[in-house]
């Protein structure tokens, strides 16, 4: 099945890896830094695709959004940095607030504009949405709630659901609520949630292991990590071939801000003295090639026109009605969220 999002898509610094993508030993005159807030898991193999067709040696940093931020305003004006690739649009919305993020042409601005950045700084990579999973063995989705706002009431999973406070997609998911529905209904849902005891995950991806093996019964995440263990076509870098877990994704009513989408992305550092090659990178990753790679190896949404999306993906277009519309440059209001997020002991 071919779907795309095109027609409705118009600090520490710390000692992360840094690897070097290299092919038969030699080393190119050229070499562009990229800081990636995508794990080296999920992206490794894309960024040594880039590496192979070009003259570039491409070293990628990895860490997260946050931590790479950090850096970067430690660096300031010595930074290395070419490239950021980030994980979230609120990442690249402080990005931009913190001036980090050089304009971009026009070309490179050319995709979809549901989720285009209004500043011109970054593009939109992939998309991707948040979704509550639930372990299939244990519960009846009849006892779920029909809106996210409403999930702190749910009391029979008290100390049976698993969150990600300190990960920025979550982060991301509540800026939006609290943007969207006001600072106090954020912090009264955030209180609501505590009062279940919820377990506190570092990332998801252990959060949905935990889930499969019936520690949890739900959990807020993104739909892709759910894909990548439930479903045995899956390609993403947690599935095991021939096997599934039993965890399945649970949408909200439509426009609820528990659906909402959210994509990476990427742009271009104002430290760089290598303009050309760096635009040339995010090119790449809007090409056919990098887009299919996401859809079927990461299980993200391209953004990109008559990019081939498997057949388990929900319908794009299904997704994005499920989704409520909201400006993702409102992302950019991060430092509200974690300042909510400190207040109440979660980071």
């Amino acid at each position: 099945m071919t779907r795309t999002l095109a027609t409705i898509f118009a600090a520490l610094l710390l000692a992360v890896s840094l690897t070097a993508c290299q092919s038969g030993g030699e080393e190119e005159d050229t070499e562009l830094i990229v800081y990636s807030g995508r794990s080296q898991a999920l992206v490794d193999s894309l960024v040594e695709k880039y590496r192979a067709q070009s003259d570039v040696n491409v070293q990628v940093r990895y860490g997260t959004d946050s931590q790479l931020l950090a850096a970067l305003q430690e660096e300031g004006d010595q930074s290395s940095a070419d490239v950021f690739w980030a994980n979230t649009a609120g990442a690249l919305g402080n990005a931009v607030n913190n001036d980090l993020l050089a304009e971009l042409p026009d070309t490179l601005n050319a995709v979809p504009d549901r989720f285009t950045s209004e500043s011109g700084n970054w593009v939109p990579v992939t998309a991707r949405f948040r979704v509550l999973a639930y372990n299939t063995e244990r519960v009846d989705t009849t006892a779920l709630p029909a809106s996210i706002a409403d999930l702190p009431s749910a009391s029979d999973f008290e100390g049976r659901i698993g969150w990600t406070p300190a990960y920025s997609s979550f982060q991301d998911f509540v800026t939006a609520l609290r943007v969207t529905k006001g600072d106090s209904t954020a912090r009264t849902w955030l209180q609501g949630m505590k009062e279940l005891n919820p377990k506190s995950y570092t990332s998801n991806t252990p959060m949905i292991r935990a889930l499969a093996a019936g520690e949890i019964d739900i959990a807020l995440t993104n739909h892709y990590y759910v894909l990548r263990i439930a479903n045995p076509e899956s390609q993403g870098e947690e599935a095991e071939e021939g096997t599934s877990a039993p965890v399945a994704t649970y949408h909200f009513e439509d426009g609820d801000v528990g659906n909402l989408a959210l994509v990476t992305g990427a742009g271009v550092l104002q430290t760089t003295d290598q303009s050309e090659d760096a635009q040339d990178f995010i090119r790449f990753l809007l090409s056919e090639e990098a887009q299919t790679y996401a859809a079927q190896t990461v299980n993200e949404y391209p953004v990109i026109e008559d990019t081939d999306v498997p057949p388990y993906l929900m319908d794009a277009d299904q997704a994005l009605r499920l989704s409520p519309q909201f400006d993702l440059e409102r992302l950019r209001e991060i430092d509200r969220t974690l300042n909510l997020l400190r207040d109440e002991d979660l980071l």
